[in-house]
């Protein structure tokens, strides 16, 4: 079984995409090279070996820490029912999730009676159980100097396209006429940051393209 590095591990409500308002379970795993300049999970991009910690340690953090800990997932399935979590989705996000072998985690999440969403960069392949619902974010130009893959946007039930300007509504557009998008994942634009022109642009190209809005509704209402 693998062994995988958690940052932390939450209940909250869903608050973007095609999920937004479902009660969820995130698990945040540690680790990211692909280096957004808006990223506002930056404490996830290091593996720190320094940094590794117990369960008890990192469940008892407050505010955004760089710890982590090593779980398998009969551990994450033990934390959930010592936590009393009632909800039945889970949200593996980071960091990048992709950076690990995701198939033993999501096989016993969804054997033991959870829907698993995977929320991906596209820049890693995607290992994992077929039945997980994946959540794409492009990640376009970064400074990490990953590229997009083809198997993944083949892959993805929805694309989640944060935009603050025109010129990552048209990297999209080049990103989807180079696959030529052969399948019928939802499209959402995200405003970076709830910016005002960013928002603009976004509704106006949604209604322009028939495309969805994702707000992050969890900043908005001011939980996790």
């Amino acid at each position: 079984m693998t062994g995988y590095k958690i940052n932390e591990v939450f209940e909250s409500i869903q608050g973007e995409g095609a999920f937004t308002g479902v009660p969820s379970i995130f698990i945040r795993l540690q680790g990211c090279p692909v280096g957004c300049s808006w990223c506002d999970t930056k404490h996830t991009w290091a593996v720190d070996p320094d940094k590794q910690a117990t369960v008890s340690q990192v469940m008892s953090e407050k505010g955004d820490s760089d710890s982590w800990f090593n779980a398998l997932v009969s551990d994450l399935l033990t934390l959930f029912n010592q936590q009393s979590y009632n909800a039945k989705h889970v949200i593996l996000t980071g960091g990048e999730p992709c950076m690990y072998d995701l198939q033993d985690l999501t096989d016993g999440l969804i054997e033991a009676g959870y829907s698993v969403q995977i929320e991906t960069s596209g820049t890693f392949a995607v290992k994992a159980n077929s039945q997980c619902w994946i959540t794409l974010s492009p990640k376009i130009n970064m400074q990490g100097g990953y590229e997009v893959l083809d198997e993944v946007l083949k892959l993805a039930n929805e694309i989640k396209h944060p935009v603050a300007m025109d010129k990552h509504i048209e990297e999209l557009d080049v990103l989807l006429e180079r696959h030529q998008h052969p399948h019928n994942a939802l499209i959402y634009l995200q405003p970076i940051s709830q910016q005002k022109r960013a928002t603009e642009l976004a509704v106006k190209t949604c209604i322009a393209r028939n495309w969805r809005l994702s707000l992050q509704t969890h900043k908005f209402i001011g939980i996790e």
